[in-house]
């Protein structure tokens, strides 16, 4: 169940982030799993999506209730985007709030939230992003919820690198 509700959850975040209806898109499948991190691909007016998402391995915060949280890289074939970061966080977001990451020790800003959502707001920190989770061991991501709740997600970046090279190759970039 839990699977079903991801898949549905990435195809909506996919969406929504590119401004798309629903109706245009596939569902993910799971090409492969690397250690923490698994890679999906589907359709999105019929050009490939491949993405790499992993859940945290902890999350911390004072909150009653909270939905999945996600970290994904994707790749969009259509225009040749990728290396897009985003975190899917489980609350939506306090209106106008970052959202900061720390790849062991190295700094990252996602000045975009929208809903659930965070975004990085250029290519050169999504590079950067996609770089250090390459390289790195643990991801720390805070942010704060729209009731002002702060959390803490901690992901295990064991299995990135094979990850981002396997979604790459699945969508020949």
């Amino acid at each position: 169940m839990r699977k079903l509700i991801f898949l549905c959850v990435l195809v909506l975040a996919a969406a929504a982030y590119s401004g798309d209806a629903l109706a245009s898109a596939t569902q993910p499948r799971l090409l492969s799993k690397h250690h923490d991190w698994g890679v999906y691909v589907y359709e999105e007016r019929g050009h490939k999506v491949c993405f790499m998402a992993s859940a945290p391995s902890r999350s911390e915060g004072n909150y009653t209730r909270r939905g999945d949280v996600f970290a994904f890289i994707t790749h969009w074939t259509e225009d040749g985007s990728k290396n897009v970061f985003n975190i899917m966080t489980g609350y939506p977001y306090r209106t106008g709030s970052t959202v900061n990451v720390d790849i062991d020790g190295k700094k990252f800003t996602l000045p975009i939230t929208k809903g659930e959502m965070a975004w990085a707001a250029d290519k050169e920190t999504d590079d950067g992003l996609a770089d250090a989770i390459q390289r790195g061991n643990r991801m720390v991501v805070r942010g704060t919820s729209q009731r002002g709740t702060l959390t803490t997600d901690t992901f295990s970046l064991r299995g990135s690198t094979a990850a981002y090279r396997a979604s790459l190759q699945a969508c020949n970039m």
